[in-house]
Formats: structure tokens, C-alpha cells, sequence
């Protein structure tokens, strides 16, 4: 039986691009955006392995593992001090201090003439747990960023940025680490 036209008003599509996983015209390697698609997941999945590990291995996540690293190598830091190492929110920093004390691991003391100052210490627990984690502690990712070139770091920077642009992604959450996502 043929068609039938249907009563139901035909409900308005957004135009697609091709699908990702489309082949080009020579048949052997796939579109550009597939081949960053691709890239994007290598990068993620390299980042999610490095914190998996650092888990297994240190008992703690990767965002508090780069905190006590970071205080431990500047002992008497302050919370904004760790915000601004780390690159993010003082309250993101505050949160992570507060469960590393719970954990023993860090100590916070107020002292000198402003008493809201607080000043951190990795413990001797909390230096135990850097011995034992694997590197980097600061996760791979900005490891690998610290080795690329101004002119590569530019160019990838207002190319991400076009990218979000385009995500309509708030970008206020870049600052919150990836170990916590």
C-alpha cells in the first residue's frame, strides 16, 4: 500500500551536518570534526585514566593530591594562595582544604596579627600520600599544556574558545578542576 499523507503536521527539524562517524570522498579516513572528535576522547580518557590511577594508588582524588603537592611545596600557603597555584575558585580551594584536614592530611592554623588568615601545612600523613601517588601531581593534562609552545597555546585558546562559543557552555565552570568532574 502507498503512502498516505499524514494529518499530523509535519514537525519542524533543525538541519544536521553530517554524522560525525562519515567518511571522506577518499574513503580511508574520516571528517575533520570525527577526527577531533576522536582527539577530544583520547585527551579525555587520558585525563580520567591518570586520575583513576592516582586513586587507586594514593588513596585520594587527583584535585586534592595536586592541593597537598601544591602545599607542600609552599608551606603556610594560604586557601587563596592555593586558588590562584591551582587556578581555581577560593571556594573550590576552601572545600578541598576542608576535607583534607578531615583527612588528616593537611593541618590549618590561624595565626599572626589578621586571625581570618589561614596558613596550611601538608602533615606527615599528607606527605606519605605524595610519596605513594603517582606524577604528575598536577594531572597530566596541564603537564602537557606547561610543554606546548606560546604560539600552539594561542592558537588553542581562541580555537577552544570558538568552540564554546559555539557550546553556549558557561565558562565559569572552567574552574572547577577535571578530577572533580
Amino acid at each position: 500500500m502507498p503512502d498516505q499523507p499524514s494529518d499530523r503536521p509535519a514537525s519542524p527539524r533543525p538541519a544536521l551536518s553530517a554524522p560525525a562517524s562519515r567518511r571522506t570522498a577518499a574513503g580511508n579516513q574520516p571528517e575533520p570534526a570525527a577526527r577531533v572528535l576522536r582527539r577530544f576522547r583520547s585527551v579525555f580518557n587520558a585525563v580520567k585514566t591518570h586520575f583513576q590511577q592516582v586513586e587507586k594508588q594514593a588513596g585520594v582524588g587527583g584535585a586534592q593530591l595536586w592541593a597537598l603537592s601544591v602545599i607542600d611545596a609552599e608551606p603556610g600557603i594560604g586557601v587563596g594562595g592555593l586558588a590562584r597555584a591551582m587556578d581555581i575558585h577560593q571556594t573550590t580551594a576552601s572545600n578541598l582544604v576542608r576535607a583534607m584536614v578531615t583527612a588528616g592530611l593537611v593541618v590549618a592554623t590561624r595565626d599572626g596579627a589578621d586571625r581570618r588568615a589561614t596558613r596550611l601545612q601538608a602533615t606527615a600523613d599528607g606527605r606519605a600520600v605524595l610519596e605513594k601517588a603517582p606524577g604528575p601531581f598536577a594531572g597530566v593534562l596541564p603537564q602537557a599544556l606547561a610543554a606546548l609552545d606560546a604560539d600552539t597555546l594561542d592558537r588553542l585558546d581562541k580555537d577552544l574558545g570558538r568552540l564554546l562559543a559555539l557550546l553556549q557552555a558557561d565558562e565559569r565552570t572552567g574552574g572547577i578542576p577535571l578530577a572533580q568532574m
